[in-house]
This record gives structure tokens, sequence and C-alpha cells, in this order.
């Protein structure tokens, strides 16, 4: 979802851009890596490869680790050596999940699954090796025009079923990718300082609220989407609960936040087509 639509976006304003699909460059090849970025000879380097199969990380965390974790050191050490700026792309995966207020960027980590550790890897190689030139930019509840997503799956749902069943007990910022698209430029462009910075929506929202959002934006009836507990849903990897991110970082920047998601899913719907 993000790869495609960062690269359309800085084509589009005239910036050369490549993008390496998983089959052009192995991140986890330490000596493909360093062929890439001399190769390439960027002025900019974003990693938006991962592993992002959750539930498939906890019983497969050696494998998550060595694309989240080494893949991205390995990016990392050689953008250090060609002082490169390297923007990588996180998740709210890194906290546990349990907070009842936003969770600021400089606010504790603690992971409570497999893809969550194999993030967090991801974040430490970044800022331990990258200090005056890394940053580590979260990101949440995605949804895009590119590859399966939540919104694009409730599209394709208000049209095949008479009522959906969606989780309420878990809250978020539901986040289009051109944004986070959006924000990744500016923040390259701004030449602001390394660090970490949260890219998603303002205000907040369950799956049940977004799904019914969704739902209205298409003109259909809101109430035909129920709400249920998580249980319903068993998954081998916990969802976190509160995954709302703070956005102190941008304001240091100079940069606006992303603005609030209801407003962004009604622009982004003109562009998304059911899953």
């Amino acid at each position: 979802m993000l790869g495609r639509d960062l690269v359309s976006s800085l084509e589009r304003q005239g910036e050369t851009a490549l993008g390496l699909t998983r089959k052009d460059l192995d991140i986890t090849d330490a000596a493909a890596v360093t062929e890439a970025v001399r190769d390439s000879r960027p002025d900019v380097v974003v990693n938006c490869a991962a592993w992002t199969a959750v539930d498939d990380a906890e019983a497969h965390e050696d494998a998550a680790l060595l694309v989240n974790g080494l893949g991205t050191r390995l990016v990392a050490a050689a953008c250090a050596a060609s002082d490169l700026r390297f923007f990588h792309l996180s998740t709210d995966y890194v906290f546990y999940g349990d907070a009842s207020r936003p969770y600021a960027e400089t606010d504790a980590t603690g992971p409570r699954t497999a893809y969550g550790r194999s993030k967090l890897a991801g974040e430490q190689a970044v800022l331990e090796l990258l200090p005056f030139s890394g940053y580590v930019v979260r990101t949440a509840w995605l949804y895009g025009q590119h590859g399966p997503n939540f919104v694009r799956t409730m599209i394709r749902l208000e049209r095949e079923r008479a009522t959906v069943d969606v989780v309420d007990d878990q809250r978020g910022q539901p986040t289009w990718t051109v944004d986070v698209v959006g924000q990744l430029i500016a923040l390259a462009r701004a030449k602001a300082a390394p660090g970490i910075y949260h890219a998603t929506s303002s205000g907040e929202a369950t799956w049940f609220g977004l799904a019914r959002e969704t739902f209205r934006l298409l003109g259909a009836d809101p109430a035909r989407v129920r709400p249920v507990a998580s249980s319903a849903y068993p998954r081998p990897a916990p969802r976190p609960a509160y995954s709302v991110l703070g956005h102190d970082a941008w304001a240091r920047a100079g940069i606006k936040p992303i603005p609030h998601w209801e407003t962004r899913l009604q622009q982004a719907l003109h562009h998304l087509d059911p899953a």
C-alpha cells in the first residue's frame, strides 16, 4: 500500500523515485543491500519493506525478526556508510496497547507480540546506527488503494452482506496511506531533526466506528454494522486495545499533523475500490 503510493506521489511531483520490490532486493542480504544503495546513489532512503503478517509472526518470530530487525539494520548500515538520511516505517505494535492517553513519541515501548518485538528491533537499529540522520515513522490502521485493508473490505462487504459484525473494543487512528506519504515527503524536505514521529490521523475510533462511518459515506445504513467484542474473533497475536499515537514531534518540526480521520476517510473513499 504505502510503497506504491510513495513512489507515485514522488513521480507526480517531478522527483526521481526508485521503488525496489522484494524480487528486486532481499533486504536480509547484506551484500545486495550495500550494492543497491551504492549503485542507485539516492539522496534519501525510505524503508517500506516489512514482514506485516501479525498472526503468522507468532509462529515464525525468527523469520519476522530476520526481515524487520536484521533487514532494517542492514539498510540502516548501508545508509550510514554512505552518509544518507534514512526513513523507516514502524508501527503502534511496539507499545503494549493498554494506555488511556495517546502514546507520545518518547513513551517507553513494550510490545506484546512477535511482530511488535521484530519491529522494535528495527527501530532500535535505526536509532543506534543513524543518530543524526535516522527517522522512525510509526503508523497504524493503514488503508489505501493497493493491497487488502479494512476499509476496502468494508466497501466490499457493504455490497455483499446484509449485516457485518465488527470489533468495538480496540481503539486507534484510521490512516490513509496517501497522508502518510505526505508526512514523509514533508519531513524529508523540511530537513527536520531525526528521531521518532507518529504518522497517524488525528482523532480516534474503534474498528466498529470506522466501519459505521464507511457505510454512512457509502450511503448505506450504518445500523447494518453491529458491535462485537474482540473475543468473537480470537487471533494468535493479541491486538492492542488502545493504539492512539500522539503527534507532538510534528509541531517541533514545523509540520502540521494529519487531519481528523473522518475528514480524510471521506476524501479517500473516492479513490478506493472494494477488496
